[in-house]
C-alpha cells in the first residue's frame, strides 16, 4: 500500500478509533502494534523500517506515557525515522500539563515533519476501557487524587481531533489542547457512573504513597502514581477548546459517555 497512515497504538483506546474513522474514509491503515503485520514495537526500532514502508502519515502514541524517562529520545529518533522513509505528516497525542510531553513534542517537531500535536485531558474511556474499569466493576474508585478536579475528554473527540489533523492540511503546525466541557472531581465521576449504572459506586480518595504501594504489588509501573500530580496541583483545573477549534462542534460530556457505556454492557457483571 502508499499513502498508507500508520496509527501506533492501533489496537488502543483513541488509535482503534483513529484507524476505524480513517478506513471509513476509504483511506489506507496500517495498525503499529506488537501484533500488526508487521509488528511494530516501540523498545525494538529494528521493527520501525518496515512498518514505516508506504507509509505517508503517522499517528502516534507512546505508551506508557510520553512522560515517561526516556520517551522523549525514543519518539524524536522514530519521528526522524518516519520523515526519513517519506511520512511527512506526524501527528502526536500528548497530554496537558506534562513537562516531560512537551520535550516529546518538541524532537517531533525538530524532525522536519508537518507536524500536529495533540494534547489531551485524562480520558473518560479510562472508566470503562482500562485503567480504572476494575475500580468501576468494584464499586469503589481508589485513588489519589482529592478534591482534585479535572476535565475529562472523550476518546472519540480525540479521534475526530487527530483524524482532521491527518486529513486536512490546514491542521499543520498547530497544537490543539483538548478538554470535555466542565470540571467533574472524581467523587462527580463516581456519581455520573452510578446514575449511569443503577449501582453505588464509591469515591475513596488515599494518598500517593498508598497508591505506589498498590501498583507495585499489583506489578505495574509505579510512575503511573506520579501523574496523578498533574490533576492534584490544578494545573488543568481549566476547559480548553480544541475539540471546538478542530472539528466545529462541541465536546462530549461525561455524563452522556456514561450512558452509552453502560447502555454497551461494558459494565455488566
Amino acid at each position: 500500500m502508499t499513502n498508507t497512515t500508520l496509527v501506533i497504538g492501533g489496537t488502543g483506546k483513541t488509535g482503534r478509533r483513529v484507524a476505524d474513522r480513517l478506513s471509513a474514509k476509504g483511506l489506507p491503515v496500517r495498525i503499529g502494534s506488537r501484533s500488526g503485520t508487521p509488528p511494530f514495537v516501540w523498545e525494538d526500532p529494528a521493527t520501525w523500517d518496515a512498518a514505516l514502508d508506504g507509509v505517508s502519515a503517522v499517528y502516534i502514541t507512546y505508551y506508557p506515557d510520553l512522560a515517561f524517562p526516556g520517551a522523549a529520545e525514543t519518539v524524536g529518533a522514530f519521528a526522524k525515522a518516519a520523515v526519513a522513509k517519506g511520512a511527512r505528516r506526524l501527528v502526536l497525542l500528548s497530554g496537558r500539563g506534562e513537562e516531560g510531553a512537551v520535550i516529546s513534542e518538541d524532537k517531533v517537531k525538530e524532525s522536519g515533519a508537518d507536524w500536529t500535536v495533540v494534547r489531551a485531558s485524562w480520558f473518560n474511556q479510562n472508566f470503562s476501557e482500562s485503567f480504572f474499569h476494575d475500580l468501576v466493576m468494584a464499586g469503589e474508585i481508589v485513588l489519589p487524587t482529592g478534591d482534585a478536579v479535572e476535565p475529562f475528554v472523550d476518546a472519540d473527540d480525540i479521534a475526530d481531533v487527530a483524524v482532521a489533523a491527518l486529513t486536512d492540511d490546514k491542521h499543520i503546525g498547530k497544537t490543539y489542547e483538548l478538554s470535555g466541557p466542565r470540571l467533574l472531581s472524581f467523587g462527580d465521576i463516581a456519581q455520573e457512573l452510578g446514575k449511569a449504572t443503577g449501582r453505588t459506586i464509591t469515591y475513596i480518595p488515599v494518598s500517593v504513597d498508598e497508591y505506589r504501594q498498590a501498583l507495585e504489588e499489583n506489578g505495574l509501573p509505579v510512575e503511573f502514581a506520579d501523574l496523578f500530580g498533574l490533576i492534584l496541583d490544578g494545573r488543568n483545573a481549566h476547559l480548553v477548546h480544541g475539540v471546538e477549534e478542530a472539528t466545529g462542534r462541541k465536546p462530549k460530556d461525561f455524563a452522556d459517555f456514561a450512558r452509552d457505556a453502560a447502555a454497551s454492557g461494558v459494565w455488566n457483571a
